[in-house]
C-alpha cells in the first residue's frame, strides 16, 4: 500500500484529440494513478499545489515479526469505505477528486464509482470545494476531467448505468499527455475556479 511520500471546452475534434506519439508511447503501460501521483509530486516540488493520494483506512489484525526490521502484515481489513482518491489545496481552494480507468471505447460504467463516493463529491461541490472525476479511456488513449456538477447532473437526469464517451467529449475537459507535469489537470482547475489558464 502506497501512502503519500466556468467556461466549457469546445467539443473535442480530431485536431485536439491527437497526441504526441513519443509521449503516448513513453507513457503506455503507466496507470492513471501513477501518472497523477507523479504530477502531484511535481506540483509540490515547484510549490504550486499540495494534493495527495488518500491512504485507505485499514485495521491491522495480524503481523509477522521475523526480525525487528522485517515486520510483515499478514492480515488486515478495511475499516470504513474510502471517499475519493485525492484531496488537497490549490490557490486557497479545497480540491477533491476520484480517478478511474476503463477499457471501454464507448462508455464509462457508473458501477466503477461507488454511491458513497458520488455523495462525497456532491458534498464537496455543495460546500464550494472543487470536485471532479478524472477518467481515462485506455483503449482510446483519451483522459478527461469531468466536473462534479456535470457528473451529478447526468446521474440525476439519466436512468442509464453508464456515461457515454460523447458526453465526456461534449461536457468534460480533455487532458492531453504531457512530459512534466504528466497530466496537468490544474490548468482545468484554473478554469473551474474562474482563474487564468496559464498555458
Amino acid at each position: 500500500m502506497n501512502y503519500p511520500g466556468g467556461i466549457k471546452k469546445e467539443k473535442a475534434t480530431k485536431a485536439n484529440t491527437t497526441y504526441d506519439s513519443n509521449l503516448s508511447h513513453k507513457n503506455r503501460g503507466m496507470t492513471l494513478e501513477s501518472e497523477i501521483n507523479i504530477t502531484n509530486e511535481y506540483y509540490r516540488e515547484i510549490d504550486k499545489a499540495y494534493i495527495y493520494k488518500k491512504p485507505t483506512p485499514i485495521k491491522i489484525v495480524k503481523v509477522d515479526y521475523p526480525s525487528r526490521d522485517k515486520a510483515k502484515i499478514k492480515e488486515a481489513y478495511f475499516t470504513v469505505p474510502s471517499t475519493t482518491d485525492y484531496n488537497g489545496l490549490y490557490k486557497g481552494k479545497y480540491i477533491d477528486f476520484e480517478a478511474k480507468e476503463t477499457k471501454s471505447k464507448t462508455a464509462f460504467a457508473l458501477t466503477n464509482i461507488h454511491p458513497h463516493q458520488i455523495e462525497h463529491l456532491k458534498n464537496i461541490d455543495n460546500h464550494k470545494g472543487i470536485a471532479f472525476l478524472i477518467v481515462r479511456f485506455t483503449s482510446l488513449n483519451e483522459t478527461y476531467l469531468l466536473p462534479a456538477k456535470d457528473l451529478l447532473s447526468y446521474i440525476k437526469e439519466s436512468s442509464k448505468k453508464s456515461i457515454p464517451i460523447n458526453l465526456f467529449r461534449e461536457k468534460a475537459y480533455l487532458l492531453k499527455d504531457n512530459y512534466m507535469p504528466r497530466i496537468d489537470y490544474l490548468k482545468i482547475v484554473d478554469i473551474l475556479i474562474g482563474g487564468k489558464n496559464n498555458a
